[in-house]
Parts: C-alpha cells; structure tokens; sequence
C-alpha cells in the first residue's frame, strides 16, 4: 500500500479503498436533448474522497424507511452528508423565515433515517454545510434561520455562487482539532447556522463572532459535521481522510470473525 500526507490527498490499492456514500439531491437538469429529474452532487465532494484515497458512491433521495437506511449502510464503510437546500423549518418547531428555501421533505427524510442509522450502527460519518444542520436537527437542536439577523452581515455567504472566507477556532480535545489544529481559515456559504444545539453534540470550532462552524459527536468512533465547504480546498483532504481512515478502521472491524 503506497499513500501521502492527509493534506494533499492519498493513494491506496483499490481494494483497500473504503465505500463513501454521499448524499445527493434531485434536480431539474438538461443534458442533450433530455430536461428531467436527475440526481445532482457536484463533483468536488467526489474529489475530495477518492484524493483521500477513498471510493466515491451517490446516494439519492428515495422512499425511505429505517430498515432501508440500515441495508444501504450496510454496503458502505463511511457516510457524508452533503450541502444543499434548507432544512424544512417544521422539524425543528419553527415557521419559515422569508428568506428560508422551499422545503425539499424527500432530502430531509432520507437523511434524517441515514444519520440515525449510522449512529447506530457507528458508522464513521462528515457532514458538510447542511449536513452539520441536518445533524443538529435529526438530533434535537434548532437552526437561525437566517444567520444576517444574528451577526448583522452577508459575509458567510457574500453573493450567489461566491465563497466567503472566514478564520474558526477550534477547541482542544476533539476531533477536529487533532485533525486541523488550532485554527484555520475555511470557504463559507450558509445563510443559517446551528442555534441551541441537540443534545450529545459537542461544539468543536466556532468564528470570532460566535457562530458554530463544527460539531461532533463523542461516543461513536468518527462523528464530525462541520458548517464551512471542505470539499471547496482542494489543497486541504485532512477531514476527508480522518473520514477515509475511520471508514478503514470500521470495515475491518467489521470483516473480523
């Protein structure tokens, strides 16, 4: 087996490789002569796990029911939980927020079971942008549902399809530090952010002006979410390949007699 530091990506033999389901989105996109409903993931997050030296999967919303959640896990060694829409405000107990997006209920289901099911079963798993809210949520907390109301400006998500750049701080003794150290300046693209955090999470990096970029969930041997886009740093795979590395780690657990 042959490989490279975290930050720059790693090289495994493919049948080391762990699975990484990611999941995805339906859109409405044309392609040739075709408009239809298709499963969308840009290609960065498939990127950034096959640099870490994993093995990419896409996982689209469909009907969903505990069991499935538990069989589509079944077949993968590690989970992300990707960015996207907005979370449907009713899970959490609020009204919508003018500027809070159309409910997209099919994405919110399927990921909701996913999440459940791979704390279960300890599956290792990264949320990414809505995915730290969809853990949040599935777990109890709450969202700002439009974060200029809380810190008084657009800066985490300066314009349509413009990245912010934003410093957090990370706290001492979690996995993200161990992965990322103290500090470290990351792309940001969110109009909401956590509020009162679930239960069980603990609070892993934070901006300047309070706003919780990371979370995690002690306990489980790989349970990280964070708000910003790693996946946008193609010179920085280090969570990917925390993901990649605990995904190893639970497959061979799970091969052993």
């Amino acid at each position: 087996m042959s490989g490279s530091e975290p930050g720059t990506g790693a090289e495994f033999e493919p049948s080391d490789a762990p699975v990484i389901g990611i999941t995805s989105y339906l859109e409405q996109a044309q392609t040739g002569v075709w408009d239809v409903r298709a499963s969308f993931l840009p290609q960065v997050y498939l990127d950034a796990v096959t640099d870490a030296g994993g093995i990419a999967v896409v996982l689209p919303p469909q009907p969903v029911t505990a069991a499935a959640a538990r069989r589509v896990l079944a077949g993968l060694d590690g989970l992300i939980i990707a960015g996207g829409a907005d979370i449907d405000p009713a899970r959490y107990g609020q009204e919508p927020h003018p500027r809070t997006g159309a409910p997209r209920g099919d994405r919110d289901e399927w990921e909701d079971a996913l999440l459940h099911a791979a704390i279960e079963t300890e599956l290792p798993f990264l949320g990414i942008c809505r995915g730290a809210q969809m853990l949040n949520v599935a777990l109890g907390g709450t969202l700002h549902q439009h974060l200029p109301d809380v810190v008084g400006s657009e800066k985490y998500q300066p314009a349509p399809a413009e990245f912010g750049t934003e410093a957090v701080q990370t706290e001492a003794g979690t996995a993200i530090a161990d992965l990322l150290g103290d500090a470290l300046d990351v792309h940001v693209y969110h109009h909401q952010a956590l509020d009162r955090v679930a239960p069980g999470l603990r609070v892993s990096a934070t901006t300047a002006d309070g706003v919780i970029e990371a979370v995690e969930l002690p306990g489980v041997p790989f349970g990280v979410a964070v708000q910003w886009h790693p996946e946008e740093n193609a010179a920085d795979r280090r969570l990917f390949a925390g993901l990649v590395g605990a995904a190893r780690q639970h497959r061979t657990l799970k091969e052993q007699p």
